[in-house]
């Protein structure tokens, strides 16, 4: 139900949060902007509070400074489990992806979970890899889809008195196309999403590309859910 305010003044994590207009601008998966963010969500053990809070780019890509910050302000107990669930702007490039590894395998009691609104040029290898590699030592790479939206909206905006939910509804079709994208790069099939910016009127294309290894390859009803493809019948 929509509230009639907005967040409560005795909501401990409102001086955390970030404006609407930030999260439009982060999280439209139509935009292609540099800066990045990271809104995240922190559980020790059994408890059941959330510590939540954000982080934007900084000299330093949002990955490494929230490596710096949680290694710096906490005093990690190896018998304690750490559940992380971070929402980015854009996934970790291959670098940040080294990172998270190394971070990871120095604290076995810590699991990842990583929410993409973009793949972060997507079509380089070593992203590619880097985030083969995550996959493969344990974290959970998905893109963001309307729900994760709903969520980040009502837990991490400072959103208007009576706009709970009413966080900014984006093409259901290009976290589909995204999510296409991410299958191909966990098979290692070539990229089949392009994406492409027309500067004079700031509009982003995606054009999808497919190989017959990608048919081959992709479950079917991964290439239907997009609703541009439809397969062929056998009839016997």
């Amino acid at each position: 139900m929509a509230s009639d305010q907005g967040p409560s003044a005795g909501d401990p994590t409102s001086r955390r949060r970030i404006e609407p207009w930030e999260f439009e601008m982060f999280f439209d998966p139509r935009e292609l902007r540099k800066e990045a963010c990271l809104l995240y969500e922190i559980k020790w053990g059994t408890s059941h509070k959330i510590w939540r809070n954000s982080s934007k780019s900084t000299t330093k890509h949002v990955e490494l400074n929230f490596i710096e910050k949680f290694t710096s302000e906490r005093r990690f107990c190896s018998s304690i489990s750490c559940s992380i669930i971070w929402f980015l702007s854009w996934s970790p490039c291959w670098e940040c992806s080294k990172a998270i590894r190394e971070f990871l395998s120095q604290r076995p009691g810590v699991t990842l979970v990583i929410y993409a609104a973009r793949l972060y040029w997507h079509m380089d290898q070593q992203n590619r890899q880097g985030l083969r590699d995550l996959i493969n030592c344990g974290v959970t790479i998905q893109i963001m889809r309307p729900s994760e939206h709903d969520h980040c909206w009502r837990n991490f905006v400072n959103y208007p008195p009576g706009k709970e939910a009413h966080w900014p509804r984006y093409p259901p079709l290009l976290m589909k196309l995204y999510a296409l994208e991410l299958h191909c790069i966990i098979l290692s099939l070539p990229s089949c999403l392009i994406i492409s910016r027309r500067c004079q009127k700031q509009l982003t294309l995606f054009r999808l590309t497919l190989q017959n290894c990608h048919y081959q390859r992709i479950p079917p009803h991964i290439l239907l859910c997009t609703g541009l493809i439809q397969l062929p019948v056998t009839w016997r």
